[in-house]
């Protein structure tokens, strides 16, 4: 889901019950908390609470987001890529670079950038942490985790998982719908999540993919897409009843 307060070109998972979402992922042993900054809507995953920690970095990182986006409303309205900005700040500069690789515009990654450094910022207060960020997920973990992929209306929703081990992280595992709630795509498919090391990255690439996935005969081709993102580890597609997935991807039933 994007992070409806930092964008003009959202296209997420909306409409969900109570954030169903949110139950994706298995994170046993860790202390769950929730943080929100206006409409930023964190879950957080940690070995011990860091509300306060959570909350000065996802101010932080809006902040810079929302400064730049007032001084360059292109950023904030753009569908297409735009050009690299050496003098914005890091975060943006993510999303530029993202864009560019997967052939949108920047703010297709913002849930995603905002998930990855507020985790990154978690990271010397806890070795494991998970950020999920409206269904965007940086992940760090010294333990085999699962998610759970919500995918809508398909029967595949929340039956079927990836399981994310800890030597591929940190990571992304971000999920893009054209089904579910009020997203701005031109796909259809029911899911859509790519695995990266960089959230960024995996969230404009799932905005990407997903676009041209219109029927399940579109799979393939979307799939095709996707391996051709410099930097993405693995995708899995859900439109209906048919998945199909490739690349360092760990498929596990969700009972």
């Amino acid at each position: 889901m994007t992070d409806r307060s930092l964008m003009g070109a959202g296209r997420r998972q909306r409409g969900m019950g109570e954030r169903e979402y949110r139950h994706r992922v298995h994170a046993n042993g860790l202390a769950a908390f929730r943080v929100v900054v206006r409409e930023t809507d964190l879950l957080v995953m940690a070995e011990r609470r860091l509300e306060r920690e959570t909350k000065d970095a996802a101010f932080r990182h809006r902040h810079a987001i929302e400064t730049y986006m007032a001084n360059h409303p292109r950023f904030g309205e753009s569908l297409i890529p735009l050009e690299d900005d050496t003098l914005a700040p890091q975060v943006v500069r993510e999303m530029l670079l993202a864009g560019r690789k997967c052939g949108v515009g920047p703010m297709a990654g913002v849930a995603g950038a905002v998930a990855h450094f507020v985790g990154q910022d978690l990271l010397p207060f806890s070795k494991d942490v998970i950020v999920e960020n409206g269904g965007d997920i940086f992940m760090k973990s010294s333990e085999k985790r699962r998610v759970a992929i919500y995918a809508g209306s398909s029967p595949l929703s929340l039956r079927i998982g990836v399981v994310i081990r800890p030597e591929q992280t940190p990571l992304g595992i971000c999920t893009s719908s054209g089904t579910v709630g009020h997203s701005r795509s031109s796909g259809r498919a029911d899911a859509v999540c790519i695995i990266s090391d960089n959230p960024t990255l995996a969230d404009a690439a799932a905005t990407s993919v997903g676009n041209h996935i219109k029927s399940r005969a579109d799979i393939e081709q979307g799939l095709r897409l996707a391996q051709r993102i410099e930097g993405i580890q693995g995708v899995l597609a859900i439109v209906g009843d048919a998945m199909g997935a490739w690349g360092d991807v760990e498929l596990v039933g969700i009972e």
